[in-house]
């Protein structure tokens, strides 16, 4: 008797064989894509529970479930334009001695695409903004999406870690500190270091003053002011920090610091949706611990924040070569 072949799987989420994001291929194999996701697989800053350093993985493995990944709103797919460099290859027990090895491997990537980093501790971020400041030559704009202010100038007696970026980087110039955007911020915080960011021009919008506001128009007024501010200032280049403890634990359970009283998924969605004609020039998405997570809520809504972007950016390119044609 004849045996029908076994149907494929592949199209299977739970069991797919790839490790990429969205299962786009490797950057070693399509080195011309346009944009590009990299893993900074490093936990070795955390002050609470530890994890993140399998956040990448977690959020690629998500990222199978968007399918074709046709955005419904923007109607473009990253699919297609879009590569994976894997995690990148760093030490784990110096802080140093990572964004040592981080800084002139994200410049290679900085100077050939569009990029996505999926963290991985926040301390991260500084060396890319020192990598991007050197790109555009100019102190960039930054949204940052977070429970913490991020502010502190020590790190528990330490001089740098996950809660000093923000400092470190306003110290070095790398931003500029009028556009500057904190969004969902709530956690315990003596007062310098809560409102260190509007002490210096920078826009604020805690978690509290954003409870109950998720539609477009619900949340039009920050939409515009941050575009108002940026407008003022010719429009720098904006870069993104999304640290999934900016959504209550209710939507992000997989965090090493949760704070009760976040923002909803549908919040940040509507923000990067809104904003999405901003002139990004790349982004993280930080601090999801699989370990703790609850039926990959994080690690979901980190796929889900990434592809949003992804395909805002795709979109926005669109408009902008048909206006050109025209």
């Amino acid at each position: 008797m004849r045996v029908p072949p076994a149907r494929p799987m592949s199209h299977f989420a739970f069991l797919s064989d790839h490790a990429s994001f969205l299962k786009v291929p490797t950057r070693e194999a399509a080195p011309a894509m346009p944009f590009c996701v990299a893993g900074v697989a490093w936990d070795g800053a955390v002050t609470n529970r530890p994890g993140a350093r399998f956040g990448p993985r977690a959020i690629r493995a998500a990222s199978h479930m968007l399918c074709d990944a046709t955005h419904p709103l923007f109607g473009s797919s990253p699919i297609g334009a879009l590569a994976d460099a894997g995690d990148l290859p760093l030490p784990n027990t110096s802080i140093e001695g990572m964004r040592r090895a981080l800084q002139p491997a994200a410049a290679e990537l900085i100077a050939a695409h569009h990029m996505a980093w999926l963290g991985g501790d926040h301390s991260m971020t500084l060396p890319l903004l020192r990598e991007y400041r050197a790109r555009f030559g100019r102190p960039l704009a930054v949204i940052h999406f977070d429970a913490h202010c991020d502010t502190w100038e020590d790190h528990f007696g330490e001089p740098s870690g996950h809660g000093t970026w923000v400092h470190e980087a306003f110290v070095e110039g790398l931003v500029d500190p009028a556009c500057f955007v904190q969004v969902g911020i709530r956690s315990a915080a003596v007062r310098e270091a809560r409102d260190y960011v509007p002490d210096r021009g920078g826009l604020f919008f805690g978690a509290r003053e954003l409870r109950g506001l998720e539609s477009p128009g619900q949340l039009a007024p920050v939409l515009a002011a941050v575009r108002e501010r940026f407008a003022a200032h010719g429009m720098p280049p904006v870069y993104l920090s999304l640290d999934i403890d900016c959504l209550d634990p209710a939507f992000a359970p997989g965090t090493g610091t949760p704070e009760p009283g976040g923002m909803s998924t549908n919040q940040v969605l509507t923000l990067l949706e809104e904003w999405a004609e901003l002139p990004f020039v790349g982004m993280d998405c930080v601090e999801v611990a699989p370990p703790y997570d609850h039926a990959e809520l994080a690690s979901s809504a980190a796929a889900t924040f990434v592809w949003t972007y992804l395909a805002g950016r795709l979109a926005q390119a669109a408009a902008g070569a048909g206006a050109a044609r025209r």
